[in-house]
């Protein structure tokens, strides 16, 4: 499989040649083309299976050559000792092509296979046609062909070995300035300890250090830098900034890491550790760690917009990866043969981008049809997939395909081109829209973000709504309960004096229910300003108020607790590892459970006498990222039965059988969510508490409070 200009060349078609018995024709182009590999056999039968200089047919049968691009027409013959562009062959060989055109320019390479990478496709070629007539060439020719073609149709289906030309941008220009590689080595790390690599700085010539540069970096950096090798970044970097194709790039090269294993023992190579792992630890590795280095010698800006990163097969996954967990830092993403397959967790991004908000990133995509299909997954097909999921979900996203295997050959032809389009608008910011995504459009109003209302606490945790719209939660180490208006008006102290309290609830009346976790105790707070300990002697996370009672969750027991209003408190149910956060569906029917050690949310049937029956895990929560849990904690609920969850994510909306549908970001990288409740005037709302801080959010949806009328929620799509 080659990669072939918009025009099509006649294919060289020995099979048909052969059969058809007649004397062998010179060729359009006669000896001027040339096979690649030049290894004879006998009478000019080559290894690689090519019929080239027998006896009279100079190169073989060329059959339609339409003049196009190339400006070469139909039979005539082509002269020189230019070339560097290829031809295919029926067999899937590339020869070089000594033309009249000359060296092959710039301008004409992109007037053969097009500026835009979309256009830039690989073309499968033909198998020959088997057998061939006797009375042609000498019988040990005809054996030898015989066995080659024959060995070409047992291989039937597999890949052959694809060529790409090399493009002109990827080749030293005169009169184009070099810039400079310097090498460095990294020895130590606190993100990866016991590491050790190199890694590269390219400087482009018109770096001045007045202005900061641009950034890109790249993984695996040592393939990339070298000027014989099939990336030569360098070099393209200093023909299109040369050219202001691309804005003035200071280019950093990372090697993986390598814990040295000492003598006589085998290293251990942090590769697939670093690269797979779908977390921000290889995003916190480049920006904390290798980042600052090149900054102390190098002015670069600080616009997101002007940062991008690049790599291919692992270092492609770790790539998008750095931009997807830190889009504040990188919004541009080159990445070819992705490993966005099964070996830890890469797979899950598809889903994770359509089920998240979209983050303000470009990405240019590249495979190839013969890429690896193995235990961890089809690479060819995850990559399809994620082009499908970016796409789905608004993205900017360009892609070229080829017939290509797990190698760099295609990616290196295309990458000028690639960055072109990568760096293209450069100077206006990458921007996302939720208008018209599928899943956010009606629950979240585009430009509408978080708001921070509340700041400087210890930790923020068990939100509710009163019956007037206030949002109460609580400082949890302080003890402390703290409320906001309505309409988001500075919050003030409500009670200074209630060690251990973790969650809140109201009732239809007003009254303020309190899980003292670390105290023990379960206590109610009457408009008064009474207090009643209801219960005691028991972990005490989270609650609901129902009108018959009160369900609260006790992780240490690993039990859901149910108090009656006249009773003493019994266990309801059990199931979950550690149960925390809890809500009613909407018509108060069902309970809905938070496994905070698991990747659930269980589900029980709310009896008659209040006992829990049928208890499942009913709701599949996201956590890809390195860690053993998902973080879910707090939950609320609408008033159609889309559950809400607090995680480590962000918060995960569900719909009624379960599925997350969305996953809002979370207001703060660093922070944790703890909970999450609607509130408001109209429900629409939603209140989270994130670490020291509490946010608030307009959406589209509409939150409903247990202590509201019961309501029968919509029957959901199954």
């Amino acid at each position: 499989m080659h990669y072939m200009a918009c025009n099509r060349i006649r294919e060289l078609d020995t099979a048909a040649l052969l059969e058809s018995g007649k004397p062998c024709p010179q060729s359009a182009i006669g000896g001027n083309l040339k096979a690649e590999r030049q290894q004879p056999l006998p009478n000019g039968v080559r290894r690689d299976g090519v019929v080239a200089g027998l006896a009279s047919c100079g190169t073989g049968l060329l059959r339609d050559w339409p003049s196009g691009g190339t400006g070469l027409p139909v039979g005539r013959p082509s002269g020189g000792t230019g070339g560097g562009s290829h031809v295919t062959d029926t067999i899937g060989l590339s020869y070089s092509l000594d033309s009249a055109l000359g060296p092959l320019t710039v301008a004409r390479w992109q007037n053969a296979v097009g500026r835009e990478p979309r256009r830039l496709r690989a073309r499968p070629t033909r198998e020959p046609s088997m057998p061939f007539p006797h009375s042609v060439f000498p019988r040990f020719v005809r054996l030898a062909l015989t066995a080659i073609l024959f060995s070409l149709a047992a291989s039937r289906g597999s890949a052959q070995e694809e060529r790409y030309p090399l493009h002109p941008d990827s080749q030293r220009q005169i009169g184009v300035p070099q810039g400079t590689v310097t090498a460095h080595r990294l020895t130590s790390s606190k993100v990866y300890p016991g590491t050790a690599r190199d890694y590269f700085v390219y400087v482009p010539a018109q770096y001045d250090g007045k202005r900061p540069a641009a950034l890109m970096v790249f993984q695996d950096g040592r393939n990339y830098i070298r000027e014989d090798g099939q990336w030569r970044v360098p070099t393209v970097f200093d023909n299109l900034i040369h050219r202001g194709e691309m804005p003035v790039t200071i280019g950093v090269f990372v090697n993986p890491g390598i814990v040295e294993g000492g003598e006589g023992a085998q290293d251990r190579f942090n590769r697939s550790f670093e690269y797979d792992t779908v977390s921000d630890r290889y995003a916190t590795f480049v920006i904390d760690e290798i980042l600052p280095l090149v900054r102390r010698q190098y002015s670069i800006t600080d616009d997101p917009n002007r940062w991008g990163i690049a790599g291919s097969s692992s270092g492609a996954i770790a790539a998008f990866g750095v931009a997807w967990h830190r889009p504040d830092r990188f919004r541009r993403v080159f990445s070819t043969i992705g490993t966005f397959v099964g070996l830890r967790g890469g797979n899950e991004y598809p889903t994770l981008i359509r089920k998240s908000e979209p983050k303000p990133i470009r990405v240019f995509l590249q495979d190839g049809r013969n890429d690896l299909n193995i235990y961890g997954g089809s690479w060819w097909h995850a990559n399809l997939t994620m082009l499908s999921a970016l796409e789905w979900a608004g993205y900017e996203v360009e892609h070229e395909w080829g017939d290509g295997a797990h190698n760099g050959k295609h990616g290196g032809a295309i990458l000028p081109d690639a960055m072109r389009w990568l760096w293209s608008d450069r100077d206006e910011a990458i921007t996302v829209s939720t208008v018209n995504h599928p899943e956010l459009k009606d629950r979240i109003i585009d430009g509408e973000g978080w708001q921070r209302v509340s700041s400087g606490h210890q930790y923020t945790e068990g939100p509710a709504v009163a019956p007037d719209g206030r949002v109460y939660f609580v400082d949890a180490p302080r003890g402390e309960i703290w409320r906001v208006g309505a309409r988001a008006e500075k919050a003030s102290l409500f009670v200074d004096d209630l060690p251990g309290v973790s969650g809140l609830m109201f009732d239809a009346k007003g009254r303020l229910y309190c899980a003292r976790n670390r105290s023990k105790k379960l206590t109610r707070l009457d408009p008064d300003g009474t207090r009643t300990d209801l219960a005691e002697g028991m972990s005490c996370n989270d609650l609901v108020v129902l009108d018959h009672g009160i369900y609260f969750s006790g992780p240490e027991e690993g039990v859901i607790w149910y108090l009656p209003q006249d009773g003493q408190r019994v266990v309801a149910a059990k199931g979950p590892n550690r149960p925390n956060g809890l809500i009613t569906t909407p018509d108060k029917r069902f309970l809905l459970v938070v496994d905070s050690a698991g990747r659930y949310v269980w589900s029980y049937r709310i009896a008659e006498d209040g006992s829990l029956q049928h208890g499942q895990p009913y709701s599949y929560l996201h956590s890809p990222q390195d860690e053993m849990d998902t973080g879910a904690d707090g939950a609320t609920i609408t008033a159609n039965g889309s559950l809400l969850v607090a995680t480590k994510l962000g918060v995960q909306i569900f719909d009624q059988p379960g599925r997350v549908h969305v996953i809002l970001d979370r207001p703060q990288r660093h922070q944790r969510l703890s909970n999450c409740v609607f509130g408001g005037d109209d429900m629409d709302v939603l209140y989270v508490t994130v670490g020291d801080s509490v946010y608030r959010r307009k959406t589209r949806l509409k939150g409903i409070a247990p202590w509201q009328p019961a309501v029968q929620p919509p029957k959901p799509r199954l």
